[in-house]
């Protein structure tokens, strides 16, 4: 009996068909999970907004629910004086999100745990607390003129990235748009206010 296991063991068919059925099992697995995902990040899925929640007022509040953070979408506040339509909105924050590439913002910034940590998280960087004695518009005006013009706001000065209006109104649509996402909590405490 021992001999003809350690021969059936030793086939190299035994091993393939165990490879060929692992292999074809997890491909399963993957591509039930890869589909998940997506569904997941979608923009206009429960934890992803669409692009034109930038039409709403952005807030970060602590859900007792689920015992952490999470962004709260309230009523109409427009950026920019203009009300976008989803293809605008769509539009607006796809070159946003080109602005933030092209200046490599990653390479100091973090967003969603990625990048560097040379300077402010921009994850939530639309309700970040330097921001909040403007409300509504006003951050926006004020966070455009920031990425044209930057001032030294803390230990590191941001570099004049000669970003021009346009580009700074979609960088700031982007940033809007982005503190809209659910990310579990992420980063941790961000509404907390000190010393909780």
């Amino acid at each position: 009996m021992m001999e003809r296991e350690q021969r059936y063991i030793q086939d190299p068919l035994f091993w393939r068909a165990g490879a060929i059925a692992a292999t074809i099992f997890m491909s399963m697995v993957l591509a039930a999970l890869t589909i998940d995902t997506l569904r997941q990040i979608t923009p206009g899925s429960p934890r992803v907004p669409a692009y034109d929640v930038i039409n709403n007022s952005v807030a970060y509040q602590y859900d007792p629910a689920r015992a952490e953070y999470a962004p709260k979408i309230g009523g109409e506040e427009l950026i920019f004086g203009h009300k976008y339509s989803p293809k605008e909105a769509a539009d607006l924050i796809g070159k946003g999100k080109l602005v933030i590439q092209s200046r490599a913002c990653i390479d100091c910034h973090t967003f969603f745990g990625n990048g560097g940590y040379y300077a402010p998280d921009l994850t939530r960087a639309w309700m970040d607390p330097v921001w909040s004695i403007y409300a509504g518009p006003k951050r926006a005006d004020k966070l455009a003129a920031f990425m044209m013009h930057p001032l030294r706001l803390g230990a590191r000065a941001m570099p004049d990235l000669h970003i021009q209006r346009d580009e700074a109104e979609a960088a700031v649509a982007y940033l809007k748009w982005m503190s809209s996402v659910d990310s579990n909590g992420f980063p941790d405490r961000f509404g907390a206010a000190s010393g909780q």
